[in-house]
């Protein structure tokens, strides 16, 4: 049995008639007919009583009425529900960040407009390295992350672009340079973030074969920060995660030579994509594609 013929047959014993019933389900005569013929030939039973034009429910036709109305309620309730889902009424966003950039950065923009369009999507936020982001990923643990570009195992939108800046205590003698190289940050006790780009600095050293002296492995930027800002290293961090009165604590130099770093929204597969995921991201480029628009036009 179908669930199509349930409900015709629930519309035939409400109508108390075929006519009616094919009117109401908007579907011709002979196909009311038809579905009822095929349940009653399944069932082995006779549903309906056919006399003079009237219809009257069997006894086993009035019992099997009372157990199908139920099923046919809850099916319209599953119909509303993915109709909720599809319409952004319902559902859960799961989010994957990395570091200040875009914990900090992006995302809180971005979360402002998209609770107020969609008050009732659940968001949860799971922050992390930048490879933990990658592997929640990975293992379907979030349906979006943050994520620095390239990564050609996802598919991408870019929205952000900055660069990678070496931090250097005030009294530090490379200070009074513009530019300092990954060599120069070698000789010095080096502070490694696990927040953030730790990749993509750990990338930086190994592409031109330099090791530096890691003397301090921290989980927060904050605490890189104010190690540099004692004097007990130097380090690298990308320049739009840096706080506004960066300078007043330590020195901010670009590398030579100089290091782009973009950032952008990762999921694993686009076609698989919720609608709550789909919805993040066109909104994510939108407000990123904006912001652009404006940096250029005011020259930026």
């Amino acid at each position: 049995m179908t669930l199509t013929q349930l409900e015709i047959f629930v519309a035939v014993a409400e109508r108390r008639g075929f006519t009616l019933a094919a009117a109401q389900l908007k579907i011709s005569q002979s196909a009311v007919s038809h579905a009822i013929r095929a349940l009653e030939q399944e069932l082995g039973v006779e549903l309906l009583l056919r006399h003079q034009g009237q219809i009257e429910l069997t006894d086993i036709g009035a019992r099997i009425l009372l157990r199908v109305q139920p099923m046919l309620g809850l099916a319209d309730a599953i119909r509303q529900d993915a109709s909720d889902a599809r319409s952004m009424k319902l559902g859960t966003l799961r989010i994957g960040s990395f570091g200040p950039t875009s914990s900090q950065l992006l995302l809180p923009r971005i979360l402002t407009d998209y609770r107020r369009l969609y008050p009732n999507i659940e968001v949860h936020v799971s922050e992390g390295p930048d490879r933990q982001v990658m592997e929640w990923l990975l293992d379907r643990e979030v349906d979006v992350g943050f994520v620095t570009l390239p990564e050609a195992q996802f598919d991408t939108w870019p929205l952000l672009e900055d660069q990678m800046v070496a931090v250097l205590p005030i009294a530090h003698p490379l200070a009074s340079n513009e530019r300092v190289t990954l060599g120069d940050l070698c000789s010095d006790p080096f502070v490694l973030t696990e927040a953030g780009s730790s990749e993509l600095v750990s990338q930086l050293f190994a592409a031109v074969k330099l090791k530096p002296r890691i003397r301090y492995k921290t989980s927060q930027l904050m605490s890189t920060l104010a190690a540099v800002a004692r004097g007990d290293g130097v380090t690298i961090v990308a320049e739009s995660s840096l706080p506004d009165d960066s300078e007043k604590l330590y020195v901010v130099r670009t590398l030579d030579p100089a290091v782009r770093r973009q950032v952008g929204i990762a999921v694993l597969d686009c076609s698989e994509t919720t609608a709550a995921a789909q919805a993040f991201i066109e909104l994510a480029e939108k407000i990123y594609r904006s912001r652009k628009s404006d940096l250029k036009g005011n020259g930026l």
